[in-house]
C-alpha cells in the first residue's frame, strides 16, 4: 500500500498506477518534492536514478554494437547537420552574411530544382489512386501501364506486399531493358532482384560476402576517393576495407597496377574477396573506358574476386569521347574464358540519371554466375525485409519500359529526358570551367555522374588553424565556407584521399544562377 500522506486527496492506488504510467519521470519529480515537504518516508521502491533521471540504460555507448560506432557517412555528416541548423536560424531571423544555404553536398536532383518526368509521375499517380483511370486528362498509354502494374499487385493495390525479389512482370521488364542495353546479351528475370534504391542491394551483397575471422576475414576493394556507403557498410559488417587509389592526374582513371598493389598488400592481413567499381564515378565524375573495364575483368578473374559494378549513373555521360559500357556487356563480349567464370553483380537506381527520383527508393541488381545454392540464400536474405517499396518498383518499371514511338506520351517523354540530361551536361562543363578560375582550386573535367571532386591548395596558416581545432584541413575549409557564405560542400576527407592532399565534393545539380553565385563566393573566401 502507498501511505496516504504521499497522495494528494488520498488518491486511490489504482489511479496512482495510471498516473505513474502516464507521466513517467515527472511523477517521480513531483513525489520527491512531496516527500521533501512532508518529511514522509514512503515504502515505495524508487528506480535507480542517474543525474539525468533516466536510470541505468540497457543500451548505452558501452553496450551498443561497437561496429556501429565505427560507421561514418560524410554526405550527411557534421557539415550537413550544421547547414540544417543555419537554415533554422535564418528562419528565426538570425542575421547572417547570406540569405540562404546553397546545398551542393548531395545528389538530390529534385531538391535542387530538376523537374520530374511527366509520364513517370502520371503512371505512379494512377497506381496510387486508381479512380484517376476514369479521368480524361491522363493519356491512354499511361493508363495502360498503370493497369498492367496494378494487375500484378496483390488485390490490385500498390499498398500490398510483393514477392521479396520484386513484382515478377517488373523483373521481366528489367531483364528486357538489360538485354536491349547490352545488344542482345540474355538476361534472366530470375537473376534480377528489385531493391530499395541501389544502396539496399549493395549492402545486401556485402552481407552475403562477409565471413571469416582474423587473416581470413573478408576484404573488399573500394576506390579512393569512394562513396561513403561502402566504407560505412564495411565498418558495420566488420569487414576489411582494401583501398585502391584513382589517379587524379589522369582524370581519376583506374590503373590495374594499383589494383595489384592493393590486393597484394591486403593478402597479408585479410582475404580479398570482392572488388567494387563505381562507373561513372562518385565522387570523382570519371567515365571508364572499355579497355579499362576489360583490364578490371581480367584482374578479377586472375585474383578470383567477386565483381560489384555500381552503375547508377549510366545515363549521366557528358564528355566528348566518353561512353558508358556496362560491365556485363564487356564481360560477355570477352568470351567464355571470362563470361563463364567471373562472378558479377551490377546495380542501377531510379535516383539518378534523367529521373532523379531519389525519394521513391527504386532500384535493382542483377547477379551473374552466382552459385545456385548461394542464390537461394540471397533470396532468403532479401525476404527478411519483405519487399522493396511498391511505388518505387512501379517507377522503376517505367524507367526500364518507357513510352514507345507509337504511343501518345513518347514525344513529351523524350523532350523532357533530353532536356534534363542536356542541362546536366551544361552544368558539368560550366562547373569545371568556373571552379578552375578560383585561386587554389584545380578541377578535373566532369566526364559523367553528378559531382566534381576539386583539389584544394590550402595555405599553411589554414592547415595549422585546422590542426588547432582538431579538424581535417578540408573540413575546416568547408565549415568556414558554410559559416561565411552559406555554401554547403562535403570535405574530401569524408571520401578518402591521398595523404597530404585536400579536396571537396560538390554536386553539379544547383540551378545555373546558384552555381555561379556559389563559385563567386568561393573566389571571395579564397582571396
Amino acid at each position: 500500500m502507498w501511505p496516504k500522506s504521499c497522495l494528494r486527496n488520498s488518491q486511490p492506488v489504482e489511479d496512482l498506477e495510471l498516473t505513474k504510467r502516464r507521466f513517467g519521470r515527472a511523477f517521480w519529480v513531483v513525489m520527491n518534492i512531496s516527500w521533501a515537504i512532508s518529511g514522509t518516508e514512503c515504502e515505495l521502491q524508487k528506480p535507480n536514478m542517474t543525474e539525468n533521471g533516466l536510470g541505468n540504460r540497457v543500451l548505452n555507448m558501452d553496450t551498443m554494437n561497437p561496429n556501429v560506432k565505427r560507421v561514418e557517412y560524410a554526405v550527411r555528416g557534421p557539415i550537413v547537420q550544421r547547414a540544417l541548423q543555419i537554415e533554422k536560424e535564418l528562419k528565426e531571423g538570425v542575421e547572417k552574411p547570406f540569405t540562404e544555404v546553397i546545398k551542393a553536398n548531395i545528389g538530390d536532383a529534385h531538391a535542387m530544382g530538376q523537374k520530374p518526368i511527366t509520364f513517370l509521375r502520371q503512371v505512379v499517380a494512377l497506381c496510387a489512386y486508381p479512380d484517376l483511370l476514369e479521368d480524361d486528362k491522363f493519356p491512354e498509354d499511361a493508363k495502360n501501364r498503370a493497369r498492367r502494374i496494378l494487375q500484378a499487385c496483390g488485390g490490385g493495390s500498390i499498398g500490398a506486399y510483393s514477392a521479396s525479389p520484386g513484382i515478377e512482370i517488373i523483373r521481366q521488364d528489367v531483364a528486357k531493358y538489360i538485354e536491349k542495353r547490352d545488344g542482345g546479351i540474355p538476361s534472366n528475370p530470375d537473376s534480377i532482384y528489385l531493391s530499395t534504391g541501389a544502396s539496399d542491394a549493395i549492402v545486401t551483397m556485402l552481407k552475403l560476402l562477409t565471413s571469416g575471422e582474423g587473416k581470413n576475414r573478408t576484404g573488399v576493394m573500394i576506390s579512393i576517393p569512394q562513396y561513403p556507403l561502402y566504407s560505412a557498410a564495411l565498418a558495420e559488417l566488420a569487414a576489411v576495407q582494401i583501398s585502391y587509389y584513382l589517379d587524379e592526374d589522369k582524370c581519376w582513371s583506374l590503373d590495374v597496377n594499383e589494383l595489384r598493389r592493393a590486393v597484394k598488400a591486403a593478402r597479408e592481413h585479410c582475404n580479398p574477396r570482392a572488388l567494387c567499381i563505381i562507373n561513372p564515378g562518385n565522387p570523382t565524375g570519371q567515365v571508364q573506358s572499355r579497355q579499362c573495364i576489360e583490364d578490371v575483368i581480367r584482374f578479377a578473374a586472375e585474383e578470383h574476386l567477386f565483381l560489384m559494378a555500381d552503375e547508377v549513373y549510366q545515363d549521366n555521360v557528358y564528355a566528348e569521347g566518353c561512353q558508358f559500357h556496362s560491365f556485363k556487356k564487356v564481360l560477355f563480349e570477352m568470351g567464355p574464358e571470362y563470361s563463364s567464370v567471373v562472378e558479377l553483380v551490377s546495380f542501377h537506381s531510379t535516383s539518378k540519371c534523367f529521373m532523379g527520383e531519389c525519394g521513391f527508393r527504386g532500384g535493382y541488381m542483377e547477379v551473374v554466375n552466382m552459385d545456385p545454392e548461394v542464390k537461394l540464400q540471397l533470396t532468403k536474405l532479401v525476404s527478411v525485409r519483405l519487399c522493396p517499396p511498391i511505388p518505387g518498383q512501379a517507377l522503376l518499371d517505367l524507367v526500364v519500359n518507357p513510352p514507345q514511338p507509337d504511343e501518345p506520351s513518347y514525344a513529351t517523354f523524350i523532350k523532357e529526358r533530353t532536356a534534363n540530361l542536356d542541362i546536366l551536361a551544361e552544368k558539368a562543363k560550366m562547373t569545371e570551367q568556373v571552379l578552375n578560375t578560383v585561386p587554389g582550386i584545380h578541377c578535373n573535367p566532369v566526364q559523367g555522374a553528378m559531382y566534381t571532386f576539386p583539389r584544394l591548395s590550402l595555405p599553411e596558416k589554414a592547415i595549422n588553424a585546422a590542426k588547432e581545432k582538431g579538424q581535417a584541413p578540408d573540413m575546416f575549409y568547408c565549415m568556414k565556407l558554410l559559416e561565411e557564405t552559406g555554401i554547403c560542400l562535403v570535405p574530401g576527407s569524408g571520401f578518402g584521399q591521398r595523404d597530404g592532399t585536400y579536396h571537396f565534393r560538390m554536386t553539379i545539380l544547383p540551378a545555373t544562377e546558384k552555381l555561379k553565385k556559389l563559385v563567386g563566393e568561393m573566389v571571395k573566401i579564397s582571396n
